[in-house]
């Protein structure tokens, strides 16, 4: 991995609250332009580093179950995702047809991730169309081609992460002091709100490294219940499910993410689309839109048979599905939305460079390279909206240009 360019901790970062739009537009996009491969945005979902697993595309199980109706633009659309409970949206629409129903004769072909870079590369070269993702690849993967190759769409999910700590080593927040605390990745999502909140309590930590009054120890979150088991980790800012796998083991939760957000409300997971496809078949795309939305709503008025369902896809998809003690908890802190939230996005990206992990070019090349302007098209996501008589969301002035 090639070194992260680091600032000065000599200013504090703040609570992440939502500042006002231009002040941010203008900060992220600063930020962008001096974006490296490597820094803040690696990985999506639980953090994890590898981006080779991923499954062949295939046809999905529920393509039986599709309309007979109009065929729209294209024969096959290729739909990417985690196999993990952030990801619920497609997880539970594609196990009861959902999204089939609403592209009628079009095929659905999934693909499976366990990497937000690796779900980024198959966009990029067309393995896949849509993509259920996490912010920061999203980000990564817009800055990277100039803004050419990816919109974000729509939103799927918000919350799910939380600090969960040793009760024995850690009593309060005001405890952290001198104690080691796991995030899944260098940069990721989590890393970047932790090192964050850490600032905004007064903590010093180099964000490289992770030394610091607190320590951050980047760990896989496959391995981090291990970690934690072996006293290496006396806590973890962590997504689900690993803060409730975490919780059978003793843990207690001292921060839930949502409490120091506006409206308790942050991006979790986006919905991207390849640029291309998007202009090739925008009737395609309104039709997954459909999809997701009719999802969310029947999340929203059957959680339980959403939360079978989801089960059981990861069970089909990862091998093991999960015990109730991690899934209930887990599944109750998500929340399942198509609003993209596009000024946490924002703040996002204004707390990564707070913390030390995007480099800000200097004030003269400050409008060289990409930026976060024109990373939301929403357009086909508030006519689907508009036709059930809902109000359109907003891309907090980051929307197509």
């Amino acid at each position: 991995m090639a070194s992260l360019p680091v600032l000065p901790h000599g200013s504090s970062a703040h609570r992440p609250v939502r500042p006002d739009a231009g002040r941010i537009r203008r900060s992220a996009a600063a930020a962008a332009a001096g974006l490296t491969a490597v820094a803040l945005l690696s990985a999506c979902g639980y953090g994890s580093k590898s981006d080779d697993k991923s499954s062949d595309a295939k046809p999905n199980a529920a393509a039986a179950a599709g309309d007979s109706g109009a065929k729209l633009s294209a024969d096959t659309v290729k739909i990417g995702y985690f196999a993990n409970l952030t990801h619920g949206t497609p997880l539970v629409g594609l196990q009861e047809g959902i999204f089939q129903k609403e592209l009628g004769s079009t095929q659905v072909r999934t693909q499976v991730f366990n990497a937000g870079p690796a779900e980024i590369e198959a966009l990029n070269a067309g393995s896949i169309d849509i993509g259920w993702i996490g912010p920061s690849p999203a980000i990564n993967g817009y800055t990277k081609s100039d803004g050419k190759s990816l919109k974000i769409i729509g939103g799927s999910a918000s919350g799910g992460v939380k600090l969960v700590v040793n009760p024995d080593k850690i009593a309060s927040l005001d405890d952290l002091r001198g104690k080691k605390i796991a995030t899944p990745q260098l940069g990721n999502t989590q890393d970047v709100a932790l090192l964050n909140y850490l600032a905004g309590k007064g903590y010093k930590v180099d964000a490289a490294s992770g030394a610091g009054d607190v320590s951050v120890v980047r760990t896989d979150n496959k391995v981090t219940p291990d970690a934690y088991k072996s006293g290496s980790v006396d806590g973890a800012w962590v997504p689900e499910p690993t803060a409730s796998k975490l919780v059978t083991l003793g843990a207690k939760v001292l921060l839930n993410e949502k409490d120091v957000w506006p409206d308790k409300k942050f991006v979790i997971t986006n919905i991207i689309v390849s640029q291309k496809f998007l202009k090739e078949h925008p009737d395609v795309v309104e039709a997954v839109l459909r999809g997701s939305v009719k999802t969310n709503a029947f999340i929203k008025a059957d959680p339980d048979r959403a939360k079978a369902d989801a089960n059981e896809a990861i069970r089909k998809e990862a091998g093991n599905s999960l015990e109730p003690a991690v899934l209930d908890p887990a599944w109750a802190d998500i929340d399942f939305l198509d609003d993209p939230l596009a000024d946490t996005l924002q703040a996002e990206a204004d707390h990564a460079v707070t913390a030390g992990l995007l480099k800000l070019p200097r004030s003269s090349a400050a409008g060289a390279g990409a930026n976060l302007n024109g990373i939301y098209d929403l357009t086909l996501l508030n006519k689907v909206l508009a036709a059930q008589g809902r109000p359109a969301v907003a891309d907090a002035g980051l929307g197509a240009k």
